[in-house]
Order: C-alpha cells, then sequence, then structure tokens
C-alpha cells in the first residue's frame, strides 16, 4: 500500500530500498486533475522498477507554474488521491520550482518524465551522474488538464 513521506522520510526509505536492492522509479508534477493520461503514464514508470515515486508539487509551487486559478485541488487532495493509485508505492511534495533537489537527494535509479519534457529534466545530472537513467515516455495523446480546465470554463 502506498504511503505518504516527507522529505526527510524518503530520504530515510530510500536508502532502505537500496540496500534491499529494490529498482526505484521517480517521477514528478502537478497532477491537479488526473486523467488517463497520468494514469498511462504512471503505469509504464511503475513496470519499471519495484518501486514508484511520485513526488507533486506543492500548492505554491503550482501557482507559480501554472498561475494563480491553480492548483484546482489541494496538494492533501492530490496526495490522497495519488496514494489510492495501484500504480504509485510512495508520495511526498516538493515546494522549489523544480524537484532537482529533492532528486538529488533521493537519487532514483530510473528518473522518468512525459516526452513533453524531453526538452529539460531537473535532475537528470544527478541521476545519471550517479549511474542512473533519465527516461521520458511517450504520452498518451488528447490527454491535458489544461484542456480540460478550458473545456470546462468554454462550456454554455
Amino acid at each position: 500500500m502506498a504511503r505518504f513521506y516527507n522529505r526527510e522520510e524518503l530520504v530515510e526509505q530510500r536508502k532502505r530500498w537500496k540496500q534491499e536492492g529494490k529498482t526505484v522509479v521517480f517521477t514528478n508534477g502537478c497532477y491537479d486533475l488526473l486523467h488517463p493520461g497520468h494514469i498511462r503514464l504512471l503505469e509504464k514508470a511503475r513496470s519499471l522498477g519495484d518501486l514508484l515515486i511520485l513526488a507533486l508539487n506543492s500548492d505554491s509551487s503550482v501557482r507559480r507554474f501554472k498561475g494563480p486559478s491553480r492548483p484546482l485541488l489541494a496538494e492533501s487532495e492530490r496526495a490522497e488521491v495519488a496514494l489510492a493509485l495501484a500504480a504509485v508505492d510512495a508520495v511526498t511534495l516538493f515546494d522549489e520550482d523544480t524537484p532537482r533537489e529533492l532528486i538529488a537527494e533521493v537519487l532514483p535509479d530510473i528518473l522518468v518524465k512525459g516526452a513533453d519534457w524531453s526538452h529539460f529534466v531537473a535532475g537528470r545530472e544527478e541521476v545519471e551522474a550517479a549511474g542512473g537513467q533519465v527516461l521520458n515516455l511517450a504520452l498518451e495523446p488528447g490527454y491535458s488538464t489544461t484542456n480540460i480546465v478550458e473545456t470546462i470554463l468554454h462550456l454554455p
């Protein structure tokens, strides 16, 4: 069953997983309005290792990134939804603009982002320097939280 970790707890748990020989996969994002594209990306990411960590942008991080009208769901609600997903083993929050510092502390074996982030993957240098892999996974066409929000706002 998935568990929520603060940063310190997650770093300690990562050490235990490493000692156990577990392959840890890490991904991150806002996950503001969960849709099938999110689910499929998380399932693909989880299939790459023994455990999947999902790091969620904090509410203030989402606002800086997406604007004052976001997030739609508070960080506690987004974490609760993420914890209910079968593909997710650990959830944490980060408040910075990127998860680079968190990734450098956790040093996952595999860092995953969607193909829309192939131009920049925060933490790439740290993960690769530690011998890990960085993968950009194809996105499911037609799914976007921003597009869903725009569609809702323009309904008659």
